[in-house]
């Protein structure tokens, strides 16, 4: 059965989501980088421990390292007294040991010597003299102190495979000496903009002709994700020009993005041609959406192919919900559903807002405080418009089964990255 534009029926949001996510997804190849140059990169293998972190029982207070027991039952009223022998420099192994009813000064950091097993913080004791302090408050073994390995034990699986680097995962790779990682390659993803009526941005509009909007966001849509956008550069309604295109991207790309080919016309070949090059070809045309409804999903010899409808926001949308989990998958990331992609905020509506039952809707909207908490304001405009993107924080999805939203509802905004 087909729709009105001569489509067969649109599936849903959910539906079109587990067809991409079931196909099998060919991780891009390895290679090994310094880790000054893997923030954002995904690991290839799992990383373990070579040593112990901090490798030495160092102090966390600044005060005084001794034997916790030569501190049992001090008090301020019954205070205990102990030898000062030595001051611990920083960054140097102590070159005495400690007996009991010693002590020795301790920065924090700094590394204990051997026989203590305590740190007693500064502010509980008193100076008697050059040699000696007054021990007001007892200690337990352990304490204010960090064992040689309580960080990170040698043989520790510290990072797994398929996991994103943050700048503190690079910190603890640098504090156990690991300088190189094999990571995934960033996969490389072509846009094919199409359309007589587009022209590059450096040129001057003719009246009917717009500048190439949705390949330069697309770019940042990419980066952002981590992958490599690449422009194959304009194609114009021309059935073989865009089959030759396709056909190049797909062997030379992780994945193609054609924008502007989705929606049922005369110039627009875009599902005919993709079935022509390679199974499975499209798998389904059409998403129960606002906006977006026209995209086309489709694999060809393992490399997803996405047909884009033209307009910028629709263009923005369905990157975020159908084409950036897809092409995290390809760029070998383990993605963790259970931790939602993009910050989310609780806001208010400033509306009402009708929806259409069977549909989700995708409503941007720009946030603003009032009497102390957050008020979404819709941006209400056609997905041709590119201004209600930039003026916009977020999104409110409106799911398929409801018929709206109510001014003063509580809404989930998931927001855009800046």
């Amino acid at each position: 059965m087909k729709d009105h534009l001569g489509r067969q029926e649109a599936v849903t949001v959910k539906e079109a989501i587990k067809i991409l996510q079931t196909q099998p997804i060919h991780t891009t190849k390895t290679e090994t980088v310094p880790i000054e140059k893997a923030f954002k990169r995904v690991l290839a293998e799992d990383i373990f421990s070579p040593e112990e972190l901090p490798g030495f029982a160092r102090s966390s207070m600044d005060g005084f390292a001794l034997f916790a027991e030569d501190t049992f039952g001090a008090t301020e009223s019954m205070p205990a007294y102990l030898r000062v022998v030595g001051n611990i420099k920083m960054g140097e192994k102590p070159k005495f040991k400690l007996r009991r009813g010693e002590a020795a000064t301790v920065a924090t950091g700094g590394m204990l010597p051997e026989g203590a097993d305590a740190v007693l913080m500064l502010e509980y004791t008193n100076r008697v003299d050059a040699e000696t302090i007054e021990v007001l408050k007892q200690v337990a073994p352990g304490e204010n102190v960090i064992a040689p390995d309580e960080d990170i034990r040698k043989g520790e699986r510290i990072l797994q495979k398929g996991h994103r680097l943050r700048p503190q995962d690079i910190g603890a790779l640098a504090g156990i000496g690991i300088l190189q990682v094999m990571v995934y390659k960033k996969p490389v993803v072509a846009i094919i903009s199409t359309g007589d009526e587009i022209i590059p941005p450096h040129e001057k509009p003719q009246p009917g002709q717009v500048r190439d909007i949705n390949s330069y966001n697309l770019i940042g849509l990419i980066e952002d994700t981590g992958g490599i956008g690449i422009k194959k550069g304009i194609i114009k309604d021309n059935r073989e020009e865009l089959k030759s295109a396709l056909l190049e991207a797909i062997s030379t790309s992780d994945m193609v993005l054609i924008t502007g080919g989705s929606s049922v016309g005369t110039g627009d070949y875009t599902e005919e041609v993709i079935n022509e090059l390679g199974e499975p070809g499209v798998l389904f045309h059409g998403v129960m959406m606002k906006p977006g409804k026209p995209l086309i999903g489709a694999f060809v010899g393992g490399v997803p192919v996405f047909g884009l409808p033209g307009h910028p926001v629709a263009v923005t949308i369905c990157f975020e919900v159908f084409v950036k989990p897809l092409l995290r998958k390809v760029s070998g990331e383990e993605v963790l559903h259970y931790i939602p992609e993009r910050k989310r905020v609780k806001a208010y509506f400033s509306r009402n807002l009708p929806s259409t039952l069977g549909r989700e809707d995708y409503i941007r909207v720009r946030l603003r405080e009032e009497e102390g908490r957050l008020v979404a304001d819709p941006m209400l405009g056609k997905s041709a418009l590119i201004k209600t993107l930039v003026h916009a924080d977020g999104m409110v999805i409106i799911p398929k089964d409801s018929n709206g939203i109510y001014q003063g509802q509580e809404v989930e905004v998931v927001l855009f990255e800046y």
